[in-house]
């Protein structure tokens, strides 16, 4: 969790060392498996762990600890305990949420094998902050087989500095995720990008500047930007206050 006066570090260790926490061969840690209202209804596998530690986040303190939180299950049993709650609900989409679905690369391959071949199943929705798929064009690769994997790739920033004050991350790693986006577009894989463009967060001059730059690689993945507001979860309210925002003033203004 960030504190004012924090150290920035690098993403890509840190991805590796969450990676020796919440993987184990072909498994992964995950919280709960439930199904949700967002995009329409999708089959959720909350997982446990991540590479940076953006202040604005939502996902619950196994972000931070994913020491003591989550078991571990393989990509069999996660692909099954997904199902269960896909038929439960009646929907058709899935997803690892809560974590970086990035992190424990063999458990996601094995998993997307599950989901190619399911007859329940008609699309995976891949949310990634783009680290690890910016880094490994090859990862990209790998993914590009699978038809029914989407996806949605998390920027955010517009400016190396902000990059850092917002995620933790050094500011070197502020080009990765663009780079991750480039390597989306090679293998043909399906997407689209979100930004944290709340102006309470990102001033206008840095959500242009964040457009221009996707518009040099793209002119229509610029023009289809899903840009996000930063909600009051209660995880989102304590990192705020411990990063030195009050949430109350950040939560109440216009």
């Amino acid at each position: 969790m960030l504190s004012r006066g924090f150290k920035p570090f690098d993403p890509v260790w840190l991805a590796r060392v969450t990676e020796n926490i919440v993987c184990d061969g072909d498994s992964r840690k995950y919280t709960a498996f439930y199904a949700t209202g967002v995009y329409g209804g999708i089959a959720t596998g909350y997982a446990v762990g991540c590479c940076l530690r953006c202040f604005f986040c939502w996902s619950e303190w196994s972000r931070d600890f994913p020491e003591i939180y989550g078991e571990f299950y393989s990509a069999d049993d996660a692909y099954k305990n997904i199902l269960k709650a896909a038929r439960m609900y009646g929907v058709r989409k899935a997803r690892i949420s809560g974590c970086e679905p990035t992190l424990c690369r063999d458990h996601l391959i094995n998993l997307l094998e599950h989901i190619e071949r399911s007859r329940d199943i008609d699309i995976f929705i891949l949310e990634t902050n783009g680290i690890l798929f910016g880094i490994d064009r090859n990862y990209v690769k790998e993914i590009s087989r699978y038809e029914k994997v989407y996806v949605r790739v998390s920027l955010k920033a517009g400016y190396p500095h902000t990059f850092t004050a917002r995620t933790g991350a050094i500011k070197e790693a502020f080009n990765i995720p663009f780079e991750a986006i480039k390597n989306l577009l090679k293998y043909n894989v399906r997407f689209h990008v979100a930004a944290m463009t709340d102006p309470r967060i990102m001033p206008y001059d840095e959500r242009r500047e964040l457009i221009r730059r996707l518009a040099e690689i793209n002119e229509v993945i610029a023009a289809n930007l899903e840009e996000e507001l930063c909600d009051p979860y209660d995880t989102t309210i304590v990192r705020m206050y411990v990063y030195g925002i009050d949430p109350v003033t950040f939560f109440t203004r216009k």
